[in-house]
């Protein structure tokens, strides 16, 4: 296998046709092949409960309906041309089949682990946020059972909120969904506060 970091800069095209011979998912970055930073820190047991968690969730959900959720199998290209790996992407426009990259990535899911917390918070989100087809970016916790929700408003304005407790549920209309917290929590572990009475 090639090593990336003796790779040219390469255009996303080049890229696909490089990624086919890799026996590991790859993102392109600044034209750099690199492995996502969970590739290479291991993504623990919980991790991959709430991933699995949530594409059962919304799977279920979208069945029959033009958007569908993909694990991170599947790209992010973002305007500036770096390509991503959300843990988990609802694409609503779809593509050839043998494609890697989504068409119209409505919503995205990054399950956060300590060691790329600060990595997801911040940098992909302002990359995912210049996507004109992102509407929503879940970010999960898996060390608590709360989610920061970023959503694009009607005026390309980005807003959050933190949802949090076992009880709570996010709202996902652009998509005709709906994440309980103690289903994407379910076998972790994980208790954490209860919502907050509506009052």
């Amino acid at each position: 296998m090639s090593e990336a970091k003796t790779i040219k800069r390469m255009t996303a095209e080049e890229f696909y046709a490089w990624q086919l011979e890799q026996d590991q998912n790859y993102e392109l970055v600044d034209g750099i092949p690199v492995l996502p930073a969970k590739a290479m820190t291991g993504a623990s047991r919980r991790h991959d409960i709430i991933t699995v968690n949530i594409l059962l969730l919304l799977g279920n959900q979208l069945r029959g309906k033009p958007c569908r959720p993909h694990t991170d199998d599947m790209t992010v290209k973002n305007p500036a041309g770096n390509i991503r790996r959300p843990d988990v992407i609802v694409d609503c426009r779809g593509g050839p089949d043998r494609s890697m990259e989504t068409g119209e990535p409505r919503v995205l899911v990054e399950v956060l682990s300590p060691s790329t917390m600060a990595f997801d918070r911040f940098r992909k989100v302002e990359e995912y946020k210049t996507n004109d087809g992102v509407r929503v970016v879940l970010l999960v916790a898996s060390e608590s059972a709360e989610v920061i929700v970023w959503r694009r408003g009607g005026e390309g304005v980005w807003r959050s909120e933190i949802v949090e407790g076992r009880d709570a549920t996010i709202a996902l209309p652009e998509i005709g969904c709906d994440l309980a917290l103690a289903e994407v929590y379910e076998d972790t572990g994980l208790v954490g506060p209860a919502a907050p009475a509506a009052g």
